[in-house]
């Protein structure tokens, strides 16, 4: 609006409330825009994130863990698998074989007992140990890449927070103990050193240093099974059973120490 004409005849002049009203209709307000998200990036967001990650995880494992139950090639594997190969072809096949069903829950002490069986101890220590550090970096990695960043945000207990601060911080002190004590599952410790911050390295020299042990009295064991009261066979049933046996007991004395906790 225009205030009224001065009463000294000057001209009428805009009021600065009224002109900033003014101003304000004038000058039209721009929203930002927003531009849609196309469907396929939606998509690939979807089937990358965390928890999808998680249950394709869960998914391979249960494919893999359907798999050995029905197929069961711990066997072929024992009966020397493919059965036209030999020398060091069969040895590198075994090997690869061995790293892969590993993966899939495939028990090692069967494994260790056919390599000792099909190649003698020297040879079948190093396939042994070769599959072995496969396995281990082939479980590390699926772990790593799809369950770590879902799994995370769950280490919430203290009991979990431990493990985790001990082998992120400690990895190669702590997973050389992992793989040395006995009757830990060969695929959970690879699938909870997946989930720390353990580095790549620290975790395969660990893996491969601290097999060697259990890895070597069961391969000697099957490659002495013809002669089962050879002193070779009897001392390594000794180092299979001795580690076990202490083991237990270690577990034994130390169940009131996890219950407090």
């Amino acid at each position: 609006m225009l205030d009224a004409t001065t009463r000294s005849g000057g001209t009428a002049t805009a009021s600065p409330r009224a002109a900033a009203t003014e101003l304000a209709v004038t000058v039209p307000v721009v929203a930002a825009a927003v531009a849609p998200v196309p469907p396929l990036v939606r998509l690939g967001r979807l089937l990358l994130s965390p928890w999808a990650r998680f249950s394709l995880l869960v998914a391979l494992l249960a494919g893999a863990g359907a798999s050995v139950l029905l197929f069961q090639p711990q066997k072929l594997l024992a009966d020397g698998w493919p059965p036209q190969l030999g020398g060091a072809t069969a040895a590198v096949v075994f090997a690869v074989a061995y790293g892969v069903v590993t993966v899939a829950f495939v028990p090692r002490p069967l494994l260790n007992l056919a390599a000792g069986a099909l190649f003698g101890s020297a040879l079948g220590l190093g396939v042994s140990l070769a599959g072995t550090v496969l396995g281990a970096g082939l479980a590390f990695g699926l772990g790593r890449v799809l369950g770590q960043d879902a799994l995370r945000p769950l280490l919430r207990g203290r009991l979990l927070k431990a493990a985790d601060g001990q082998l992120s911080r400690h990895g190669m002190r702590s997973m050389l103990a992992a793989r040395l004590f006995p009757g830990l599952p060969f695929w959970g410790v690879n699938y909870c050193a997946a989930v720390s911050r353990m580095g790549w390295t620290s975790f395969l020299v660990a893996t491969a240093l601290g097999s060697v042990p259990n890895t070597a009295a069961y391969v000697v064991a099957g490659a002495r099974a013809s002669s089962p009261t050879s002193p070779v066979f009897l001392i390594a049933l000794a180092a299979i059973a001795l580690p076990t046996v202490a083991g237990a007991v270690v577990a034994w004395r130390k169940r009131h120490h996890f219950r407090g906790r």
